[in-house]
């Protein structure tokens, strides 16, 4: 490994740390160096960034990429089309996996679950809301519903404290032990797409671009298709 180049930091929405942690950073150490690598929901890394948030290379949705190159903030010609990730269901390995293949039948879903975790910060939990509400059932719910303001909501099927988890699906196979049940049905689905870009202050631009390259390489594809990530590139 060449020890030349400084580490990066990578500032990243949660959607694709599995491929990441599986391969995608370890191929980029062992070429270049290091990368220090953070991951957050979407709306938690933007405001952050707002409060002067800086890193070298950052993973965010379309419209939020669109909003930091507007500003300035990222370097616009670096800028890669990445992933394009769906919401889903799990239930804890074992356990039973309900219908949720119309719409009807994922409200049914939910109000039989015992409990549902949700990420409050996260593009998912966002839309579920929105789903919620048109399937008229927000205020039963929430009111046995486990939210939280980020991270991975699959965590809470592990200690019990819910008995479904939704999230985007490759957030859910972060954590070892849960079953995915199935997508969001298409009359509810929200598929989310996200782009990979250097900041443009970062002092170490060519390492981003490198980390860039690695993510987006062909060979790359196999990995994000692994967790249920559409590519992009």
């Amino acid at each position: 490994m060449t020890q030349h180049v400084p580490a990066i930091t990578l500032h990243s929405a949660l959607v694709v740390r599995s491929p990441f942690d599986a391969s995608l950073l370890e191929k980029y150490r062992q070429q270049h160096g290091q990368v220090d690598a953070t991951w957050t929901p979407t709306t938690v890394l933007m405001k952050n960034i707002e409060n002067g948030l800086s890193c070298d290379v950052v993973i965010v949705t379309d419209s939020a990429m669109d909003s930091l190159i507007e500003q300035g903030i990222v370097d616009a010609a670096s800028r890669k089309p990445l992933v394009i990730s769906q919401i889903g269901l799990a239930v804890k390995a074992g356990e039973p996996k309900p219908d949720i293949s119309t719409a009807e039948k994922l409200k049914t879903a939910l109000l039989q679950a015992r409990s549902v975790c949700y990420s409050i910060g996260g593009a998912s939990g966002i839309h579920f809301k929105t789903v919620l509400k048109k399937l008229g059932i927000e205020a039963e719910v929430d009111a046995k519903a486990s939210p939280v303001p980020q991270g991975f909501t699959a965590e809470k099927l592990i200690t019990g404290e819910a008995s479904l988890a939704v999230q985007q699906i490759s957030e859910l196979l972060v954590v070892s032990g849960i079953e995915i049940v199935g997508p969001l049905p298409d009359e509810v689905q929200k598929s989310t797409s996200f782009s990979i870009a250097v900041f443009s202050d970062s002092p170490n631009k060519s390492a981003g671009k490198a980390l860039i390259d690695i993510v987006t390489a062909p060979e790359s594809k196999d990995e994000y298709h692994r967790f249920g990530l559409q590519s992009r590139f």
